[in-house]
């Protein structure tokens, strides 16, 4: 994209925000953020930094996982610096994962492995939101008596009726969460012709270290950092006196946490109060308080940019 189309995102993310704070009411806003309690958000903000720490170990591991070296601390260093550069610079998620796969070419490891590490990383994340999105909203709607758990899942596989709801969505999530596994293990195991080539390489080394210990280690560090994310944007709507149950939020989080990653804004402001405001308040959340909730949940990041940008600078000499 081009340096000027990349800039413009800024005013578009600005225009976003103010739209979605006009509709709500700057006043109402306003008041919804001068009330919060203090206690809640820094819950808030222990939630989202545990958050970007276990994400850091998730994404060493990857590399690990793909033969690359990346010395703990670095690596937890180099994170907090796309963190910042995610919060303070245009593109959403796209600049802080440029910023790691640059750095850990600056360590001698090949591009495609660099890459690779940072894409998989943030596939590994999103996919474990949705499987978790999911369950919430499934449990939630189901255990709140507004649909007949037993005579709904009958009607959607008749062959789980038997199992119950809560033994059937646990196999529903178990089911989504090893998907990804056996796409990965298939595509594995698919003839690659040019034997000596960086992919056949790649893939003979992913083949030795073995699939499953792996892979179950980036399922758990992925739930792990969106329990730990969801209990964030929760923390933001009790700091504002929202009783939403944590199902709920935990649902609202998809849309939320997807919009927040789309390249259309600034540090996914506008977006991502679009879509808060959208996917709160169908649980019937004031969208002035979805609104601040979400940009509450965006402060959380701000507040985590100094910091990280000075970890990220002290990365050479942790490596």
């Amino acid at each position: 994209m081009k340096p000027t189309l990349r800039w413009l995102r800024i005013p578009a993310a600005v225009l976003m925000l103010g739209t979605a704070i006009a509709l709500a009411g700057p006043r109402r806003v306003w008041d919804a953020l001068s009330g919060a309690d203090p206690a809640w958000l820094l819950a808030g903000l222990g939630c989202a930094i545990a958050a970007n720490l276990v994400s850091a170990l998730r994404w060493r591991a990857l590399c690990a996982w793909l033969g690359m070296r990346a010395p703990m601390r670095w690596a937890i260093a180099v994170y907090f610096q796309g963190v910042a550069v995610n919060a303070l610079l245009p593109g959403a998620v796209l600049g802080g994962d440029v910023l790691r796969a640059w750095r850990l070419r600056e360590l001698g490891h090949s591009g495609l492995e660099a890459g690779l590490s940072v894409l998989l990383d943030r596939i590994s994340g999103l996919w474990m939101l949705v499987v978790i999105g999911a369950l919430a909203l499934a449990g939630g709607v189901l255990d709140a008596g507004e649909v007949p758990a037993a005579a709904a899942i009958g009607r959607v596989w008749p062959a789980t009726a038997p199992l119950g709801p809560t033994a059937a969505a646990c196999l529903a999530a178990a089911a989504l969460v090893a998907l990804p596994w056996l796409v990965l293990r298939l595509s594995l195991r698919t003839p690659v012709h040019r034997d000596g080539s960086r992919v056949a390489r790649l893939r003979t080394h992913l083949l030795r270290q073995g699939m499953s210990t792996p892979y179950v280690l980036q399922a758990a560090l992925s739930a792990t950092v969106q329990v730990f994310s969801v209990g964030a944007l929760l923390c933001a709507a009790r700091s504002l006196g929202a009783d939403l149950p944590a199902w709920a939020v935990a649902a609202a989080a998809v849309p939320i946490f997807l919009m927040a990653t789309l390249p259309v804004s600034f540090g996914g402001w506008g977006t991502r109060e679009a879509a808060a405001a959208i996917a709160l308040g169908a649980f019937g959340t004031p969208v002035a308080v979805a609104i601040t909730a979400s940009v509450i949940y965006g402060g959380y990041a701000l507040v985590q940019a100094p910091g990280g940008w000075l970890a990220g600078r002290r990365a050479d000499a942790l490596r």
